[in-house]
């Protein structure tokens, strides 16, 4: 058997465990699961070829399978079932650290005509991957004291990990393009004072991997109150309104976002004005800052140019929905998810139609929806199964909608 076959056998195997809801398989059962996942016909996987001493023809590509599943015993993954022959299950142990793919594996989760995503460490697929990028839009996990679920580097050690996660992603960034991280901000352990992580962060991006800030976007949202600590008990802080979306541009003057694609209604009292022809009046304001001129105002034009507020709240239905799905298929369901309707506004204002947008951190797979749903391509990856597995629900009426892993 061919060795790059026995080398993407091992999370084949691996995989095959987490698909029956049992989490046991018989032998006969594992061998089928994993020549369909690995794409092997029947012809391949029950030839038989002399080996060993004896010379007595066997399965090679059986044998392999049994290699790999041996090796998984080794390391706690799985254990045979008291009482019954060639059945083996995932270990409590192995339950969980299936969860999560090792690093350098990387196996496709669904794909979509417009894109696809893969169940991997982001640094695994995208250090292969040579195609143009125009985009990223991507919420990285915050360096939170308490982890979340999913987990997330600590304070000391963020930076080198977003830079590490972002650089060979930038090498394939077009001229031009754009990369958006929705941040917020955390305090200082045992303190009310925030942390300078963002403003670090900012300049790093720019030293490390000369990444201009375009803006400071903020994301205003009803938001639950806190800090609790330093706002409602001590009374030394105001609650937290807002999060961040740090928008940065490799080449700022070939920027290819566009604010007509994202242009809003004109409020009633400019629209009057339009229709007025505009100002009637002349002024100037601020020591000469501000010149208001007849006729000002009055253009026709399509809308208004939002401002660097978006007032978004983080209620959405399409993440409900998500949620409630993931729930009955037995996951775990991403608990921090960017709403749909903010990842769409940023996908329209930053690219064009077919342009790709990466997002190394999927999570609920919400900016591959809003890409497909834009009419742009995507790719996206996640080390979480659950988090993999729970957003391909969102995808099962695309076009070319196609399910590669299993619950």
């Amino acid at each position: 058997m061919p060795k790059n076959i026995q080398i993407d056998l091992f999370e084949h195997v691996a995989g095959a465990y987490t698909q029956p809801v049992s989490e046991k398989l018989t032998n006969e059962e594992l061998y089928r699961i994993v020549a369909g996942r690995a794409g092997i016909c029947p012809e391949i996987l029950n030839a038989k070829s002399p080996i060993g001493n004896d010379g007595k023809e066997r399965s090679t590509v059986k044998r392999s399978i049994r290699w790999a599943q041996q090796s998984l015993r080794k390391i706690g993954i799985i254990e045979k079932v008291d009482g019954e022959r060639a059945v083996w299950q995932l270990t409590k142990e192995g339950k969980s650290k299936l969860r999560k793919i090792r690093d350098n594996i990387a196996v496709i989760g669904f794909s979509t005509n417009l894109g696809v995503a893969i169940w991997s460490n982001c640094k695994t697929v995208f250090d292969n991957i040579n195609e143009p990028i125009f985009a990223v839009i991507s919420s990285p996990p915050y360096p939170l004291k308490i982890p979340r679920a999913y987990g997330n580097p600590p304070l000391e050690e963020y930076l080198d990990f977003i830079c590490y996660t972002l650089e060979p992603i930038v090498k394939n960034l077009v001229s031009g393009g754009n990369i958006v991280l929705s941040l917020g901000d955390v305090y200082e352990d045992h303190s009310p004072a925030k942390s300078t992580y963002i403003e670090e962060l900012i300049i790093t991006l720019r030293k490390k991997l000369g990444l201009s800030l375009m803006n400071k976007i903020i994301w205003e949202s009803n938001k639950p109150p806190g800090p609790i600590a330093w706002a409602s008990k001590k009374r030394m802080q105001l609650n937290e309104a807002y999060e961040y979306c740090l928008w940065f541009c490799n080449e700022p003057i070939n920027c290819i976002a566009n604010n007509q694609r994202i242009l809003e209604p004109h409020t009633e009292k400019h629209q009057k004005l339009i229709n007025a022809g505009g100002e009637k009046r002349e002024s100037v304001n601020g020591d000469g800052a501000y010149r208001l001129h007849h006729g000002s105002y009055g253009n026709i034009t399509a809308g208004r140019i939002p401002r660097n507020i978006f007032h978004i709240s983080n209620v959405c239905q399409s993440q409900r929905q998500y949620k409630a799905r993931a729930r009955e298929l037995g996951l775990t369901p991403h608990g921090a998810a960017m709403p749909l309707s903010l990842a769409q506004k940023l996908v329209k204002f930053l690219t064009e139609s077919e342009n790709l947008i990466a997002d190394p951190f999927a999570g609920s797979m919400t900016t591959p929806l809003a890409s497909e749903l834009e009419g742009r391509r995507w790719i996206a990856t996640d080390n979480i199964f659950d988090y993999v597995r729970g957003g391909a629900e969102r995808f099962r009426n695309f076009e070319g909608f196609e399910l590669n892993i299993n619950t």
